[in-house]
């Protein structure tokens, strides 16, 4: 009967609503106009009216309180939008549509909304000379429940200090869901509620990750902040275990035999999980046939069931500094699936003729069996190029042969060669750093890259050329747009001032210099700026239904194909793939481009965390050399500080302004330096400068240097 009474009460507000409304935008309604009309006492109308308020909307309008009178406000004054925080409690609204402003949001008008949330708020009118300001009303989706902090427990409650610089808001534990954690060490916490009266969100304690400053206590924070689960779920772990890894003499049936056809793996040292291998065999024509036989995750991961659907949620694998967290189990990843040697393995393949000169003479994709003859690692494989001498020697050496006419061909057709620099670490048994190194990348690497990146070429290309218009079938791309001119601009004026020219007239001749400031750079001082900088100007490569070419390759069909063990695209292509090879009809392209969206935007937290975990280690590495002076070079500036990277470690620590103590020093933005406002002395990105470490802080991943003057 209450809900009855209300919904009329709701009608008749709404009706009442819309005449007043009609006759004078933005006019106050005084309780008692509502109470005549709704034959209520003033109380009843203003519980009403609170309640229909909550849900934020009335044909069209929507009530705001304002001193015991409501006011009336359209809807078209609305925007949906992102919660971006900003580190004073402010936060500004990022529209769903690219073409509205960003709405400035005070702390107080927040209404609980916290960074990354998707919310509906009101946007004030602008008065003269103001920013947009705003309010949220209704927030729509949280972003996240989930965060990583440090317990601090009281006799009465307890609270988790978030690590997300964005949380602006201590959570409330009580003490009954605090699971056993100790005062002082990190946990994950949940959020449970929030009530409207309420400062602080109430959390419940889900994980305790264990005590600050131990190896897998941070790495498992970092993973949890991030959103990665730090174990498989019961029910998946059960499916993976019931797979046999016997394999049928039905299923070999099915499948083009490639066991007798020479075959091997190269990979990292430390790898497991082996989701390539190559073949080849010289034809009696004197072509080459090369095979890429990727793992057949596809035949083993069911669509639908608890495993495609857990790695569909994980998306990728997460490298960190010191381990995997692989997104099938390990039973799939480094077992059934894995391309191990001298073992008979279920594969996809692309199989390719090529002529002498790296042509593509004929090319087959299915499903294979393959048994690998041997396993190098990416040094063994080097030192057969270099030697000549060794297993399967004449092989490599051709195979290598034609990877560089790929190279080379793939270069002349405007692809951009970043070569940045990737630091390893050298690790004790307790996970401590104890040395720093940088990987190089030779001949065996770009091997294995040309031939992965053929593959995943040409079999996007055939599905892409298999029908057109109406009848173009739903695949998963991986695209990578044209680099916006704006910032591509910027970024030539900044190189131009290290000696290097940038020309920007055509995306062959932007390809064309980039590349040859590539090679300039490499091994020198700004080799690490400038090549992040020239990457920070370019797109980000995305996946999605919508089949454009990929910039950065200069490939105009490109998908992933090679890596389904650690990358749910890979799978979702294999399983697109041969449907098609089976005459099956277009999939719903909708099904997977909201799969394709999901997928970018984990591949970027994957990347965040595995940020955060060499941020880490960074900092570990330096804790003990409080008070080494360093030669650095400035990477980054900011209007607090500025960022110098170590030459000798590649560590990134920042320099405060306030701690220049010579004069007051200001950013220049647009010429990336900072300036002191007397002397005018200029430190500008690029820069050679001396510091020495100050401080480090383990738990905020941060190091903190002082400028050792000229």
């Amino acid at each position: 009967m209450a809900k009855k009474k209300s919904a009329n009460i709701k009608l008749v507000l709404n009706q009442l609503v819309s005449d007043i409304f009609e006759k004078n935008n933005n006019q106050l309604l005084n309780y008692k106009q509502v109470s005549a009309k709704l034959n209520l006492n003033d109380q009843e109308s203003r519980e009403t009216i609170l309640e229909i308020l909550k849900e934020g909307k009335n044909n069209g309008i929507f009530l705001e309180p304002q001193k015991g009178k409501f006011k009336l406000k359209e809807l078209q004054n609305f925007i949906i939008g992102t919660v971006d925080m900003t580190a004073d409690g402010s936060a500004y609204i990022v529209p769903e549509d690219e073409f509205e402003k960003d709405i400035f949001v005070a702390p107080r008008k927040l209404k609980n909304a916290l960074h990354g949330d998707t919310v509906k708020a009101y946007v004030f009118a602008k008065k003269s000379g103001r920013k947009n300001d705003g309010e949220v009303i209704e927030i729509i989706k949280r972003a996240k429940s989930d965060f990583t902090g440090v317990i601090k427990i009281s006799d009465r409650f307890a609270f988790v200090i978030a690590d997300d610089k964005k949380m602006m808001h201590d959570i409330f534990v009580p003490l009954a869901d605090t699971h056993g954690a100790k005062s002082g060490q990190r946990v994950l916490v949940t959020l449970s509620d929030w009530p409207e009266s309420a400062k602080n969100p109430i959390g419940i304690v889900k994980h305790v990750l264990g005590n600050q400053g131990e190896n897998n206590t941070e790495m498992n924070a970092i993973l949890a902040q991030y959103g990665f689960p730090l174990e498989f779920p019961p029910q998946v772990e059960r499916e993976a275990n019931a797979i046999p890894e016997e394999i049928p003499a039905a299923e070999i049936a099915k499948r083009k035999d490639f066991r007798k056809v020479l075959t091997f793996t190269i990979d990292p040292a430390d790898a497991k999980d082996f989701d390539d291998a190559i073949s080849y065999q010289e034809l009696p024509n004197g072509n080459h046939e090369i095979g890429i036989h990727i793992a057949d995750v596809s035949h083993y991961v069911i669509q639908g069931s608890e495993l495609d659907k857990e790695a569909y949620s994980r998306a990728t694998s997460v490298y960190l500094v010191d381990r995997v967290i692989p997104m099938l189990p390990e039973r799939l990843s480094n077992g059934v699936c894995s391309l191990r040697p001298h073992e008979d393995k279920l594969c996809f393949t692309a199989v390719f003729e090529l002529d002498e000169q790296a042509n593509i003479q004929n090319e087959w994709y299915g499903r294979t069996i393959i048994h690998s003859d041997r396993r190098f690692t990416y040094e063994e494989a080097q030192e057969v190029i270099e030697s000549k001498t060794g297993d399967y020697a004449t092989e490599i050496q051709k195979l290598n042969e034609l990877a560089y006419i790929l190279r080379d061909r793939k270069f002349k057709n405007g692809a951009i060669s970043f070569e940045s620099t990737e630091v390893k670490f050298k690790l004790d048994e307790a996970g401590k750093p104890i040395g720093v190194y940088v990987k190089e990348r030779k001949d065996a690497h770009k091997l294995i890259e040309d031939y992965m990146l053929l593959a995943n070429r040409k079999v996007a290309e055939f599905i892409a050329k298999k029908s057109k218009g109406k009848q173009k079938l739903t695949f998963v791309y991986r695209v990578h747009d044209s680099p916006n001119m704006e910032t591509l601009n910027t970024f030539a004026n900044f190189a131009s001032r290290f000696g290097y020219k940038i020309n920007t007239k055509s995306d062959k001749e932007i390809a064309k210099s980039l590349n040859h400031l590539m090679a300039d750079v490499e091994g020198k001082k700004e080799q690490n700026i400038l090549t992040s900088l020239a990457i920070r100007s370019m797109a980000k490569a995305i996946y999605t239904t919508k089949k454009t070419s990929h910039y950065g390759l200069a490939f105009e069909y490109y998908t992933h194909f090679t890596s389904p063990i650690r990358r749910y695209p890979d799978v979702m292509a294999h399983r697109l793939l041969q449907t098609y090879l089976d005459g099956g009809k277009s999939a719903d392209m909708e099904f997977y481009e909201v799969a394709s969206v999901h997928s970018s935007a984990m591949e970027k937290r994957a990347a965040d965390a595995e940020r955060a975990s060499i941020k880490y280690k960074q900092a570990e590495y330096l804790e003990n050399n409080i008070g080494t002076a360093y030669k650095g070079i400035i990477s980054g500036v900011t209007e607090w500080g500025m960022y110098v990277e170590i030459e000798e470690n590649k560590c990134e620590g920042m320099i405060r302004l306030r701690d220049i103590s010579d004069d007051f020093y200001v950013l220049d933005e647009k010429n990336y330096c900072i300036v002191g406002q007397r002397k005018k002395k200029k430190y500008q990105l690029g820069d050679e400068v001396m510091i020495r470490v100050k401080k480090v802080d383990l738990s905020k991943r941060q190091i903190d240097f002082t400028l050792i003057p000229d």
